[in-house]
């Protein structure tokens, strides 16, 4: 393990941090609204996606802990740095580590998968952005040639909306998963590296290794 300077400098700008906590609340307050047949699951899905966008824009423009290109490693380290958590020898980052970089991209990425199945099953009833236009459903009406063709499709959209609701279902459990797998390498990290992680997420300040990236 690197030894450590008793100086704590900001890793974690502002952006980072409101991020970060408002999406732990949002998702929390999505995850458990959604069985109910209510509209705080639909605007709390709304709320994340914002959250989402504005993480991938930061992710470019913000600062250099915030960038993409700080905490994308290469397979090789990222191995590596895993290999060490168990003999308990890993080198010490000032932003992101290769796992943590590693699980900032995967929890992204099934938060956008997570949102657009949860979008089309919004859309599949008829409301949102991804919802059929009014045009086009008098369309499809007016084509309809008989009342049984019109049960047929109401019969295909039900069985279309129930697929993506299975689809959203499944990322949502998935993102629950790599929260918990998250929070226990934060737990390890920590203790490994004797640093408080939680805290610096809240402080922006981070005990700055002698040698970092």
């Amino acid at each position: 393990m690197e030894r450590l300077n008793n100086n704590s400098k900001p890793v974690w700008d502002i952006g980072v941090r409101l991020f970060h906590w408002s999406l732990v609340i949002v998702f929390i307050i999505a995850y458990l609204s959604g069985d109910d047949d209510s509209d705080i699951h639909v605007y709390a899905g709304y709320i994340v996606l914002g959250l989402v966008i504005f993480r991938i824009i930061w992710g470019f423009i913000g600062t250099q802990h915030a960038r993409f290109k700080d905490f994308i490693y290469s397979p090789s380290e990222i191995i590596g740095h895993a290999k060490g958590l168990f003999t308990g020898k890993v080198k010490s980052y000032r932003g992101h580590n290769p796992l943590g970089g590693l699980m900032v991209l995967a929890l992204l990425f099934t938060l956008i998968l997570t949102v657009i199945s949860g979008l089309k099953v919004y859309g599949e009833e008829g409301y949102g952005p991804l919802a059929q236009s009014t045009s086009s459903y008098f369309i499809s009406s007016a084509n309809a040639s008989s009342p049984d063709e019109d049960n047929e499709r109401h019969h295909e959209n039900g069985d279309k909306e129930e697929w993506w609701e299975e689809i959203h279902e499944f990322f949502s459990n998935l993102m629950l998963f790599l929260i918990v797998f998250h929070i226990a390498g934060v737990i390890i990290s920590s203790k490994i590296e004797n640093k408080n992680l939680v805290k610096a997420m809240i402080t922006g300040y981070k005990e700055t290794p002698v040698q970092h990236k």
